[in-house]
């Protein structure tokens, strides 16, 4: 899932960064409001995590901008003043979700996870897909109850196509998901790690999970 840090403060910032794209998102970062509005207007974000006291351009400000758009990517407010008014603020002009800073990476880590299931309307952290099953609080995979190690862009992969169980997923979308660097027409990147998650996920006693749609892309389901 790709991620929008807005944050002005360069080591919290670069912390929020780091911490995510270990757990295996993808990840862009500005730091100021005018930065943040471009990205968050040239890409499609799944979360952003947006600071309110920004230079330039305020968060508030930017949320708003980013709301009265119509964009419906879920945002995590940060804010260093726990102040009921400013929370009311934030939530009114569209937040998700609000976190006072000083707070524990787990916590920011769980509410974005939490995000990221309800933007893609995920009941549940556990996501079972005939004997495939992921859990996408612990990251962790198994099929017919045995445990499959995945890197953490095989597993990014998996659970982008997992949260849209039963769609046509293109290549652009999967680039814009799941990777941080720059779109590559040309690049034969996704079939590759398709490529691997077939041979990690897949065997020939068990049902084809990951079927491709010549042309289109592929999609994630038990039938063709």
């Amino acid at each position: 899932m790709r991620i929008l840090v807005v944050e002005d403060y360069e080591p919290i910032r670069s912390s929020i960064v780091q911490g995510l794209q270990e757990a295996g998102f993808a990840v862009d970062a500005a730091g100021d409001g005018e930065d943040g509005k471009w990205l968050s207007e040239s890409n499609e974000y799944d979360v952003i995590v947006l600071d309110l006291m920004l230079p330039g351009i305020g968060g508030l400000e930017l949320l708003k901008g980013i709301r009265k758009a119509g964009r419906d990517v879920c945002v995590l407010v940060l804010t260093a003043r726990d102040l009921v008014e400013e929370r009311v603020a934030g939530l009114n002009a569209g937040a998700d979700d609000y976190l006072v800073k000083p707070f524990a990476f787990p916590e920011l880590l769980a509410r974005i996870r939490t995000l990221v299931r309800r933007r893609y309307g995920a009941k549940s952290a556990l996501i079972e897909i005939a004997d495939l099953c992921i859990d996408t609080a612990k990251q962790c995979v198994s099929r017919g109850g045995l445990d499959i190690e995945l890197t953490a862009r095989e597993y990014a992969l998996l659970e982008y196509l997992a949260m849209r169980v039963g769609e046509v997923v293109s290549r652009a979308d999967i680039w814009a998901h799941v990777y941080d660097f720059p779109d590559d027409s040309q690049s034969n990147v996704v079939d590759v790690y398709v490529g691997y998650l077939r041979k990690k996920i897949e065997a020939p006693e068990r049902p084809r999970l990951i079927h491709t749609r010549r042309g289109r892309g592929y999609v994630l389901g038990e039938t063709v």
